[in-house]
C-alpha cells in the first residue's frame, strides 16, 4: 500500500523529525556520489528530498512518482520536472540514466519485479543505482510515525537477493538514520550524536538501508559491436558493385511512443 505523497512530504519537510531524517540520508548521499556533472539523474518513488543537491550540476534531473502515491510539481517556482507515472511503464529511454535513486518504492510495489525490470532497462552502460529501504531489523519499520513504518521491509540480504535476480551487482553498503524515530524533542536532541556514533559503531542497526548497485550487461541480446559489423556490410555493398545506396534519414523515423529524452 503506498502513502499519499502529501503524507511523506509533509514528513520531510515540515516535521522535525523528518528534516533530521532528510539531512541524515543527504550527508550519506553526498559521500556516494559527490559529484554527478554532465550526468543524466533519475529518481523514483518519492525522492525529491535527495534530487535537489543535483539540479545545479546535472545535465538533466527527473523525479518519477507512481500512481498509486500521486505526484507533486517539483521544484517550485522553477520549471516542473516531476512525472506521474506507472511504476511498470516509465517514459525514460532505454540506458539513458546514468545516476538512479530508488527511494520509498520497493516496499510499497505491488510487482518488485516488474519495477526492478524498468529500473534496469533505463540505467546506462556504467550507470549507478541506488536503493534505499526500511530495514527490517532497525526501529524505524516498527513505527508509524514515519513513511519507513509502512510497506514491507527488507534485511540487507533479502535486497541483494532481489537485485541479483534481476541483473544488477551489489557494490556498496551503506546505513543512516540511528537516531530514535520518536517526536518528541528531548530525545530529538541526541539526533546528531546517535548518527555519528551509529557509522562507527557496526553493532548499531540503522533505520534504512542504503545500497548501491551497478548493472550486469544482458550478454544474451548479442554484442553492440558485432551486430554493427553485420549490417555494416550490406551498406557498403553497393560501393563495390558502382550502385548507389538509399540514404536513410534518421529525423523522419516514426515513433511509437511518447519518452522523455535526458
Amino acid at each position: 500500500m503506498h502513502l499519499d505523497v502529501k503524507e511523506i512530504r509533509d514528513f520531510y519537510y515540515r516535521s522535525t523529525l523528518g528534516r533530521a531524517a532528510r539531512a541524515s540520508i543527504n550527508k550519506n548521499l553526498s559521500s556516494i556520489w559527490p559529484d554527478t556533472n554532465g550526468l543524466n539523474v533519475l529518481g523514483f518513488g518519492f525522492p525529491i528530498p535527495f534530487l535537489r543537491k543535483y539540479l545545479d550540476t546535472s545535465r538533466r534531473v527527473v523525479a518519477l512518482m507512481p500512481a498509486q502515491m500521486g505526484v507533486l510539481a517539483w521544484p517550485s517556482p522553477e520549471a516542473n520536472v516531476s512525472v506521474l507515472v506507472d511504476e511498470k511503464r516509465w517514459p525514460i529511454d532505454t540506458g539513458h540514466v546514468d545516476r538512479l535513486i530508488m527511494s520509498h518504492s520497493l516496499e510499497h510495489a505491488s510487482d518488485i519485479s516488474a519495477l526492478l525490470t524498468e529500473a534496469y532497462r533505463v540505467l546506462g552502460p556504467g550507470g549507478r543505482a541506488l536503493f534505499m529501504v526500511p530495514n527490517r531489523a532497525g526501529l524505524w519499520s516498527r513505527s508509524d510515525n514515519t513513511p519507513f513504518g509502512q510497506g514491507k521491509p527488507f534485511s540487507s540480504g533479502q535486497l541483494e537477493t532481489q537485485l541479483r535476480l534481476h541483473g544488477f551487482l551489489p557494490e556498496k553498503h551503506f546505513s543512516a538514520l540511528y537516531m530514535l524515530p520518536s517526536k518528541k524533542r528531548n530525545l530529538q536532541r541526541f539526533s546528531p550524536f546517535l548518527e555519528k556514533m551509529g557509522q562507527k559503531l557496526p553493532f548499531l542497526v540503522g533505520g534504512l538501508i542504503m545500497l548501491e548497485a551497478s548493472k550486469i550487461p544482458d550478454v544474451t541480446k548479442g554484442s553492440p559491436i558485432l551486430d554493427s559489423k553485420r549490417t555494416s556490410s550490406g551498406v557498403l555493398e553497393g560501393l563495390a558493385k558502382g550502385k548507389p545506396q538509399p540514404v536513410l534519414n534518421i529525423n523522419n523515423k516514426k515513433r511509437t511512443s511518447k519518452r522523455i529524452e535526458i
